[in-house]
């Protein structure tokens, strides 16, 4: 039986993929077609058979967005709590004190989950690598949404805490730690076999500082006898820098390094604080260097980070010296758009230097890079083969006028407001800005909920027993009516 057609008709604006220049370029007024999950036709005329016609006049069709780091089970509940919380005597780190007080319940997770991926969507994202802590549910989710999701379930040897804010312990339980591996091994076997076809697994020893040294070798082995890659936490607070450099004299990137895991299947989460970083100051090391020389990637996720007054320097550094670059959201919004002009101004800023990332730059590392650094040549472009996955994005809207460079214009100016649809696989989960998978006013009615009872219960959880609103307070002061 032959696929359906769809054929985008007259695009103001396409961003396909030249493979001569293995570049992205801009085509105006032409068609893009698909069928099945496959594309079929980009740039010129499609005279072949449709099935579906859609008008492109006044739409930038773009390939759809790889997102390389997420956490949908419990980043959106702590807007409004988390946006200026930090501890002083942690580095201005949030990770250690206040993050594990403000937890969502059962029903939170599912809610939060289903707003984050909704975010994603909307922001033209349609490949995500979700690292979560499994829980019932998830994959279902991950299923249902339409994405091309990547379920990286998280494991540890240790939790951190810390009882005055200024110094962060570990509680270690490594048996509890190796039969968490195996757990995690078992829930990417059911990603794997989902009827979708769209799920599969990536490993994902939690961080540096809370896995010990077997833990991370059996996970970077385990990752390379599956053909799949592994994520870890690491280099990403002043904090965790000084724990590595107590424990073993080394700095995070160069302790992976000595376990023999610093290679083309590791990406790092974050990989901010780096020796010649300013905050922790380590002139012996050769990070950077090291990091370009390995073959290991980056995850990149500017937006919290720049909430609590840090940033890696620079991106465009670390793009110069040949560390392989993606971009994720990490935070709330997930919103891949923001993250992206995130990246730009922050390399701007901490490089002093308005040339150090361009547009392109950061484009490519949300789409082709980050398509690579997963080991996939048939997303993140729109070329004849690749899989179907697009979005739409309305030039006509005011924020993207006028209209010279529509991706500069999306990036720096409309982000989501301007997406309108999205596809992946050919199969539509985005239509007229609304997500198909799930209901979101619903979905946000059940967050709420969730804040508030996870509001209710913080101070239980908490060691110095502070209100919420006192760890926390409000912008102003509340007066209920």
């Amino acid at each position: 039986m032959q696929n359906d057609i769809t054929v985008i008709r007259n695009a103001d604006w396409i961003i396909g993929y030249n493979s001569a220049s293995a570049r992205h370029q801009f085509l105006k007024g032409q068609d893009v077609a698909f069928s099945g999950d496959r594309l079929v036709q980009v740039g010129g005329r499609y005279d072949g058979p449709v099935t579906t016609e859609i008008d492109g006049r006044g739409k930038m069709v773009s390939p759809g967005l790889v997102n390389m780091h997420s956490h949908p089970l419990s980043e959106p509940m702590n807007k409004g709590f988390l946006d200026e919380l930090a501890s002083d005597g942690l580095y201005q780190s949030s990770l250690y004190e206040y993050m594990a007080l403000f937890n969502p319940d059962d029903e939170g997770r599912l809610a939060c989950t289903e707003v984050a991926l909704s975010e994603a969507l909307l922001s033209g994202v349609t490949t995500l690598v979700d690292l979560s802590v499994p829980y019932e549910g998830w994959l279902e989710l991950l299923s249902a949404s339409g994405l091309r999701a990547i379920a990286a379930p998280m494991y540890r040897s240790a939790r951190w805490y810390t009882m005055n804010g200024h110094l962060t312990e570990y509680e270690w339980d490594p048996k509890a730690g190796e039969a968490a591996m195996q757990a995690a091994m078992a829930v990417i076997d059911r990603a794997d076999a989902d009827p979708s076809g769209r799920l599969s697994g990536m490993v994902a020893p939690a961080q540096i500082d809370t896995c010990t040294a077997e833990l991370i070798r059996d996970s970077h082995a385990e990752a390379k006898r599956r053909g799949l890659k592994m994520q870890i936490h690491a280099a990403q607070s002043v904090v965790e820098f000084h724990e590595i450099t107590r424990r073993h004299g080394l700095t995070p990137v160069e302790w992976l390094d000595s376990l023999g895991v610093l290679d083309q299947h590791t990406i790092i989460g974050h990989g901010i604080f780096l020796n010649d970083h300013p905050w922790v100051h380590w002139p012996q090391g050769r990070d950077l260097e090291r990091l370009a020389a390995s073959g290991a990637a980056v995850a990149h996720c500017p937006t919290v980070f720049q909430r609590r007054g840090m940033s890696l320097r620079s991106f465009g550094r670390y793009r110069r010296a040949g560390v392989p670059m993606g971009i994720g959201t990490d935070t709330y919004p997930h919103n891949m758009i923001e993250e992206m002009r995130h990246a730009l101004i922050n390399s701007r800023l901490m490089s002093g230097n308005v040339f150090d990332l361009r547009t392109a730059d950061v484009f490519d590392a949300a789409t082709v890079a980050g398509a690579r650094i997963l080991g996939r040549d048939d997303i993140g472009k729109l070329e004849v083969g690749a899989k179907a996955d697009l979005f739409l994005a309305d030039v006509t809207h005011p924020a993207m006028r006028p209209v010279r460079d529509p991706l500069r214009s999306l990036i720096y100016v409309a982000a989501e407001r301007a997406v309108t649809d999205v596809f992946v696989d050919g199969r539509q989960v985005v239509q007229a800005g609304r997500v198909l998978a799930f209901d979101l006013p619903a979905a946000l009615e059940r967050l709420e909920a969730a804040q508030r009872r996870a509001e209710a219960a913080f101070t239980d959880r908490d060691p110095k027993k502070r209100a919420h609103s006192v760890a926390s307070p409000f912008s102003y002061e509340v007066v209920d009516g």
